[in-house]
């Protein structure tokens, strides 16, 4: 079995993120990128996949020499081969309809049985990436999965409803999956072992086209107005209580 599994990386959410001067979008070469956290949550499902029944494991990464850091992770958690997709985000901030476009090329290469992905990125606003993948792919796409196991030439995903609610579907394979969380979590890995890993595994490197049709774009981008409309309750306990009672009334909702 050939589990292939794309990631990418995403801007860090904790830095801060500083929008252009043509207010389009952001000056993306100030971001400090890292991978996503959900594409690390796939790393980890098909390792587990791995060890449990036998598999080869395949990830791309789209990023450059950004996404470096995230493949050779994954080579120390137990990958066993590296494709870096040289596609640098600092130069587009590139959607998922382009990406998914990316990221099928190398499958129509590779003919994996199973593809995991994240099941989402923060900076993709216009679908999913594992659900893209599939219509390219012409197979069945299962979202908000957070556990697997292999049945003869299908595959049985534990997938997260609303409030608690999981179900166990069955599809056939090929398919492709979105990880919301592994079965585990995702392993931790010392320094070293990825510097390890930086001597010992090799990256294939491919060149990609990139189009952006398809996706969506912005027209403008802007930081949240201050409205200046917020009222700081204080007093004592029945004071606040009061206020909040009359402030529910004239709104009309009691």
């Amino acid at each position: 079995m050939k589990i292939l599994i794309p990631v990418q990386v995403v801007p860090d959410r904790v830095e801060e993120i500083v929008i252009n001067k043509q207010k389009t979008g952001f000056e993306l070469g100030d971001i400090a990128w890292i991978l996503n956290e959900f594409d690390d949550h796939a790393i980890e499902e098909g390792i587990l996949l791995k060890e449990k029944y036998g598999a080869e494991v395949v990830v791309i990464a789209a990023g450059g020499e950004l996404a470096e850091d995230g493949l050779f992770t994954a080579a120390a958690k137990g990958a066993d081969r590296l494709i870096k997709i040289n596609l640098d985000f600092r130069d587009n901030l590139v959607n998922n309809h382009a990406l998914a476009k990316v990221f099928f090329e190398v499958i129509k290469e590779e003919k994996p049985d199973l593809v995991l992905t994240g099941v989402s990125n923060p900076n993709g606003f216009d679908g999913s990436i594992g659900a893209l993948l599939a219509e390219h792919m012409g197979v069945a796409y299962i979202g908000y999965v957070s556990g697997t196991e292999i049945a003869g030439n299908s595959i049985v995903a534990l997938k997260d409803y609303p409030g608690g609610v999981k179900a166990k579907l069955e599809a056939e394979l090929p398919v492709v999956l979105g990880i919301s969380s592994a079965h585990e979590p995702p392993r931790y890995v010392p320094i070293s072992k990825v510097r390890q890993a930086m001597k010992t595994s090799s990256l294939e490197e491919k060149e990609a086209e990139l189009d952006l049709t398809g996706g969506l774009s912005s027209d403008r981008m802007y930081e949240p107005e201050v409205a200046g409309k917020a009222e700081m309750l204080n007093g004592n306990l029945k004071d606040i209580a009061d206020r909040i009672a009359e402030i529910i009334k004239s709104q009309g909702l009691i």
